[in-house]
């Protein structure tokens, strides 16, 4: 479907505000306005702990005079508000008089790659909290160890629209759904943690497509199986990382040194390295905010531009970054469509939006017969990442041992320690079952968006484990 500007702002007091930015000498002046709703729901112990909902609506204007970027928000979506706003962010940029400049803008229709079936919003709040329901009810049916059992929905719409003095007028309409549960079982091995966790750009028709209690039940095994787990190893090993957990391993320790503002300030492993081999020659890496349905897809970027597929490596070499349009104007680049927000209240920055690592050829079942002795990684928690080094430390939340070519014994969580780029060079085998991970939310400098993160099977040659067995 096609968006419009809706009622956010009359398309005259746009151009008028944009008018006004300009007044001082402006060289660019931009206009993004949201309405943001949505909902939270969390079930805790058996009972409904947070049963909450808000709205959010306000403008951005932004303001760009050489080097200089000015920037004002406003709650206020009147023509009086919104030109207040116009004036502070302009004289923020520049002082000094200089008459008014006329915009005409130019709609551009941008077709969702995201359609909704059912707005959250109509859906009735108990149906909701059934969800919730059913689900703790299946964690808790998986066992007598379950010890505690939470669950959350949260859902949201984000409308936007974005407007500036190069003539962009663009809309988005964006729907998402999220499902989440934790569990955890006790025993002789202390309090072991399961989880689970699905998200769309979509409506409440995700349910027709995941099961909650098959969530549920997914998840409160995770926590029993751990119950059971062995001493994970020390020391550097193969490790095979399972298709769709591993996705934020390259989105933390390989997407944000490909960020085209981390490249300008030099804090980035891969500054400068365009048209080199930077990875195994198995290894494309691919930022794409079209992709239907996923966590990080939009119609437009937070700057107006339609989204698109952008190839960041391919066959191991560097191919180009990510932009947003401040650092596309100031390096002659065309943006890909990496220019994001986490609301009105922020400038825009460039962010990732679905990041993963295309398919290979191998059968995973034969990367695993393949490795004598190696670790299994099922599932992968958060991290820290130096952006300039590359150097990350990342939890296993979810990982086996590997013995004579088959996945054993679960292993207790310990931390995955290695270098990005090294990692990209070390994957000498990528599996043919490419799947998407968990949804994510990226932060970066105190604003958080929604990603998305995947890839298929594949091995690394060796990571260093940071266990406790010898």
């Amino acid at each position: 479907m096609t968006h419009t500007a809706g009622t956010l702002i009359d398309e005259a007091v746009v151009a008028r505000t944009l008018g006004r930015a300009l007044a001082t000498g402006g060289e660019f002046a931009e206009v993004f306005a949201e309405d943001r709703r949505g909902s939270l729901m969390t079930f805790d112990d058996g009972r409904v702990e947070d049963l909450s909902s808000g709205r959010e609506r306000g403008a951005g204007i932004r303001v760009v005079v050489g080097n200089t970027t000015g920037f004002a928000h406003t709650a206020d979506l009147t023509e009086e508000g919104l030109l207040a706003a116009a004036e502070a962010a302009s004289g923020a940029a520049r002082g000094g008089g200089g008459g008014v400049r006329e915009i005409a803008l130019s709609r551009a229709a941008t077709a969702s790659p995201s359609p909704v079936e059912v707005f959250p919003a109509g859906v009735e709040k108990e149906r909701k909290v059934e969800l919730l329901r059913r689900a703790d009810q299946a964690a808790r049916d998986s066992g007598g160890a379950i010890r505690q059992v939470s669950v959350h929905y949260r859902d949201s719409r984000r409308q936007v629209l974005v407007a500036n003095s190069e003539g962009v007028l663009a809309t988005d309409d964006q729907v998402r759904v999220r499902f989440g549960l934790s569990a955890v079982a006790g025993g002789d091995t202390g309090m072991q943690t399961g989880g689970e966790a699905v998200g769309a750009t979509m409506g409440f028709e995700l349910f027709d497509e995941h099961n909650v209690e098959g969530l549920a039940r997914s998840a409160a095994q995770r926590a029993l199986l751990k119950l059971k787990a062995r001493p994970a190893p020390s020391g550097q090993v193969p490790v095979v990382i399972k298709a769709g957990s591993g996705g934020v391993l390259f989105h933390e320790a390989c997407g944000h040194g490909l960020e085209a503002d981390h490249i300008a300030k030099q804090v980035s492993v891969f500054a400068g390295r365009v048209g080199e081999q930077v990875a195994s020659p198995l290894v494309t890496l691919v930022d794409d905010g079209t992709m239907s349905h996923e966590w990080g897809a939009m119609a437009i970027d937070d700057e107006g531009h339609p989204t698109q597929r952008n190839v960041l490596i391919e066959r191991g070499v560097l191919t180009d970054y990510m932009w947003d349009w401040l650092r596309a104007r100031k390096d002659g680049r065309p943006v890909s469509t990496n220019g994001r927000r986490e609301s009105y209240q922020h400038l825009p920055m460039v962010r990732m939006t679905n990041t993963f690592l295309m398919n290979g050829d191998e059968d995973p079942e034969e990367i695993i017969r393949q490795t004598s002795y190696g670790v299994y990684v099922a599932q992968l928690g958060g991290g820290q990442v130096n952006t300039t080094t590359g150097d990350f430390v990342f939890g296993m939340t979810e990982a086996y041992l590997i013995e004579d070519g088959k996945v054993t014994e679960p292993i207790r969580d310990a931390n995955l320690i290695g270098n990005g780029p090294e990692v990209l060079r070390n994957i000498d085998v990528i599996g043919n079952d490419f799947a998407m991970g968990w949804p994510g939310t990226c932060g970066k400098q105190g604003q958080g968006v929604p990603v998305g993160m995947g890839q298929p099977t594949l091995r690394v040659r060796a990571l260093t484990i940071g266990g406790t067995a010898r």
